[in-house]
């Protein structure tokens, strides 16, 4: 028998091994982990809409309603009137012909690549998409070609030399690095080549373009640029689902191939009512991703001025380059013992070699907040001397 104990210790000794927190009421810039006050710079919450009152008031008004459960599949009895109304409200908000509303991103990945793709085509996918697209690539049995991240003149060459059916599938704003993916290249490649292309937009949604539309409306991508848009509800929309939005004929043949739609419990509709309240305050919120950009434009440049490394990003997502597991642990350790919660990003969550702070920053933080985090950055910088890592 397989000895996982040992493979536990192991993971421990390379500095890999990984703990839940137990946090105790709503996420929040200060949130309680553990039985513990501290300032948190690790939410997806962009636009800290994830305990805003009109969201809460929304689902609370909802359950009377709609019940609580969605009680069976949609293509059972569980497609509500309210995931239907969202599911309107998703396709006129990014643009968009239709739209289907999936339980997590993971399964909106899955289901989605999987569909689309199958034995005798080829998929390519950037080299640091999310897991959730790998492990929807593998799913698929197709032929799956990694090209480098973001070089559009490497996936040319690969697209030019395949024949057959071809999809392309990028993340819009890659969650561990923060930047942006080339997509008007990918787009104008893809309709060179004859590929599909899908975006996952799981972190430009709700943050970037006009009103928060996403990463592809900012750059005035259609949905013959991108036929297949991807986005979560997690994140900055502060709910909880993902959805797929694009042309009708390719919803409608994900209701009848996407496996991770066809066979799981629809959501709980009010939480879909509760996320049509939440698109509202996207729609409206210009003065929110205003605050977020002057927070991560100051963040960037301080702690520039304080020696660390950073990405070239222009979005929520913040890494500090780190390098070593250890010494990207100490560093998270000791900001902690300052009352600030960002946590270590090791693999292979990321390349080896990479490990990272992941600093996201929310519309929920204030000036006040980030002078709490640069001041235990500049007091911390000292770790960053491998000397001061206990070995």
């Amino acid at each position: 028998m397989r000895d996982f104990a040992s493979e536990l210790e192991q993971r421990k000794q390379a500095g890999l091994y990984r703990t839940r927190r137990q946090i105790s009421g709503p996420q929040q810039p200060v949130l309680t982990a553990d039985g513990k006050r501290l300032l948190s710079f690790c939410s997806n919450d962009y636009l800290g809409l994830a305990n805003h009152p009109s969201n809460i008031e929304a689902l609370r008004n909802a359950l009377p309603e709609t019940g609580l459960g969605g009680a069976a599949s949609h293509l059972v009895c569980g497609h509500h009137e309210a995931h239907h109304l969202l599911e309107e409200r998703l396709a006129a908000f990014t643009g968009r012909s239709s739209a289907l509303f999936f339980s997590t991103g993971y399964m909106a990945n899955m289901g989605v690549i999987s569909a689309l793709a199958g034995r005798g085509d080829t998929i390519f996918s950037d080299r640091l998409n999310h897991a959730s697209i790998v492990d929807g690539c593998v799913l698929s049995r197709a032929k799956v070609r990694r090209y480098a991240h973001g070089d559009v003149s490497s996936l040319v060459a690969m697209l030019a030399e395949t024949s057959g059916h071809k999809l392309v599938v990028t993340d819009g704003v890659f969650s561990m690095d923060g930047d942006v993916a080339p997509l008007q290249e990918l787009a104008q490649v893809c309709r060179d080549h004859g590929a599909l292309l899908v975006v996952d937009d799981a972190h430009g949604f709700g943050v970037l373009g006009p009103h928060g539309q996403g990463s592809v409306a900012e750059l005035g991508l259609s949905e013959k640029d991108v036929p297949i848009l991807i986005g979560t509800l997690g994140k900055a929309a502060g709910t909880s689902g993902a959805f797929v939005a694009g042309p009708g004929v390719l919803m409608d043949y994900l209701v009848q191939k996407a496996r991770t739609y066809i066979y799981t419990t629809a959501m709980p509709p009010a939480l879909a009512l509760a996320t049509c309240a939440s698109l509202d305050l996207i729609e409206q919120g210009d003065e929110r991703r205003t605050h977020l950009q002057s927070l991560i434009e100051r963040f960037r440049q301080e702690a520039t001025v304080l020696g660390y490394e950073l990405m070239p990003s222009r979005t929520p997502v913040q890494p500090i380059m780190i390098g070593g597991n250890r010494e990207a642990l100490a560093l998270s350790q000791a900001l902690e013992e300052c009352g600030l919660l960002v946590t270590a990003i090791r693999p292979p969550t990321v390349p080896e070699g990479k490990a990272r702070l992941r600093v996201t920053l929310s519309a929920a933080h204030s000036h006040g907040d980030l002078d709490c985090l640069m001041q235990a950055l500049s007091d911390c910088r000292h770790l960053l001397d491998r000397k001061d890592v206990a070995s």
